[in-house]
């Protein structure tokens, strides 16, 4: 891995919206970013940025020759089909290997859909056999921020972090009348209990920015902030001047469509201690997880019959649900699905969906929380760029002039014993979270304050602008 003050080179196979997504953000922390792909029109739709775009086959030796696979430190796997991806990432390592003599080493990151690769990696075979260091399969990240964000439908988006720490994002109301039109600093001392932590700001017109103190809150503005624990949702929902209902301590779900998605989703909801209802077309697949380990969990009733069916829809009982959500293999046909269950009675509705462009539009459908797939791929497949800085990395979706990063207190850094005020952070960045481990070796959030002192082996959560994470690396030392 590049040591600190290199320029690190990452090479990306594959130019769809992974892909380019992925090639924006790095471009925008200063990264030298190289774009593969054998699509003419992806190969012509990513000129306009700023990186080198190669037209070719990620298969091939000679297209990594081409594109500076020896002064590379990662390259990332991201087409749509895991065999080519995985192939990929072999032929990476061994030419890397051969440029280099073996001096170098390469960090290797792959795409898949199949949880049969995810399991051989997690196994430890797909290192051994494909040189896959890290695999990226998504769905159980947006499985996760989907559960949260459907806790309210004023929530714009939850991003969760470790140690029951979440990033929250949403509008800021003129019924806010604490905090509107007012600095935070005035704010802090008006609001019952303390101001929250806002590490994200964004008015119209104007770019994100991480706010100061004698920055005002509008109506309108976008606001994301840093808080532990899901119990604090509601708090922030009224401060900002939102009606928050009450979530149910064991809901009872509706779930339509018994795939990979579907079938993920389940286990979560009855690990969190809700009941299931998964309404499935097909008989195979409704009969196939009927005789699953899954299927005879307490808590769940799988239903074969058609989503659209208002008389099985009566018949299940459908408006004495408390959340619908759509797991199907389409997206518009998982939208009318939630949006006939939300017709007939249920309050909350969830997707998770494979066209980001979609996520805006069916919100203002009224369906209460939606999650993109491929957000989420690359949100995790920078967390694994950053690996060598413990902990996720963040991208908020509303304030993108602003990413969250986690970074390591060691002997190495000089203000390590010394409180935060005494480590003089500068201004551009904003500590949202302190994780500690406890005496069980379990990471704990705190809530920071000047006058916490930062201890060896801690994190700190930041949040800063893009361009500054690398003067941000070279402050820490690490």
């Amino acid at each position: 891995m590049a040591r600190r003050g290199f320029l690190m080179r990452i090479i990306i196979g594959g130019g769809g919206r992974v892909g380019t997504g992925l090639a924006s953000a790095l471009r925008s922390e200063d990264k030298d970013v190289v774009l593969v792909d054998n699509n003419a029109r992806a190969v012509k739709n990513s000129q306009g940025m700023d990186i080198l775009v190669l037209h070719g086959d990620i298969t091939h030796r000679q297209k990594f020759i081409e594109a500076g696979i020896e002064t590379a430190q990662v390259y990332v796997a991201a087409t749509n089909s895991d065999e080519r991806n995985i192939l990929s990432c072999a032929l990476a390592k061994h030419v890397h290997k051969e440029q280099t003599n073996g001096k170098g080493e390469l960090m290797t990151i792959c795409r898949v859909r199949n949880p049969m690769f995810l399991e051989e990696h997690q196994s430890g075979k797909l290192s051994k056999w494909a040189g896959v260091d890290h695999v990226v399969h998504p769905v159980d990240g947006a499985i996760e921020r989907l559960m949260s964000g459907l806790r309210s439908s004023s929530l714009t988006e939850v991003i969760p972090f470790e140690a029951d720490a979440y990033i929250v994002e949403l509008d800021v109301t003129a019924d806010a009348g604490g905090v509107v039109h007012r600095t935070l600093r005035e704010s802090g001392a008006r609001v019952e209990g303390g101001m929250p932590l806002i590490v994200g700001l964004k008015r119209d017109g104007e770019p994100g920015r991480v706010p100061v103190a004698d920055d005002q809150i509008l109506p309108k503005d976008r606001v994301a902030i840093a808080t532990a624990g899901e119990a604090s949702f509601n708090r922030i929902l009224r401060i900002f001047g939102h009606e928050h209902i009450d979530f149910p301590d064991r809901p009872k779900v509706a779930i339509f469509g018994a795939g990979l998605i579907g079938t993920r989703l389940a286990k979560a909801w009855l690990d969190a201690n809700g009941t299931v209802t998964i309404v499935e077309r097909d008989l195979e697949k409704a009969n196939s997880l009927a005789g699953s380990d899954l299927g005879s969990r307490k808590g769940i009733e799988i239903i074969h019959g058609d989503h659209l069916d208002k008389d099985l829809l009566s018949e299940i009982e459908i408006s004495s649900h408390d959340i619908a959500i759509s797991a199907l293999d389409n997206d518009h046909a998982s939208i009318a699905a939630v949006l006939l269950a939300s017709d007939m009675g249920v309050e909350r509705t969830g997707l998770i969906l494979y066209d980001a462009d979609l996520v805006n539009v069916v919100r203002r459908m009224g369906i209460t929380f939606s999650v993109d797939r491929k957000r989420v791929a690359i949100d995790t497949i920078l967390a694994r760029i950053h690996s060598e800085l413990p902990g996720p990395y963040a991208v908020l979706s509303s304030v993108p002039d602003v990413i969250g990063i986690c970074l390591p207190i060691n002997s190495n850094v000089k203000f390590a014993g010394k409180t935060i005020a005494e480590a003089g952070l500068p201004e551009w960045c904003k500590v949202a979270f302190i994780q500690r481990k406890n005496i069980h070796e379990e990471w704990e959030t705190m809530r920071p304050s000047s006058s916490k002192t930062l201890l060896e082996g801690d994190r700190l959560t930041i949040f800063l602008p893009p361009d500054r994470v690398t003067d941000l690396e070279k402050k820490f030392k690490v």
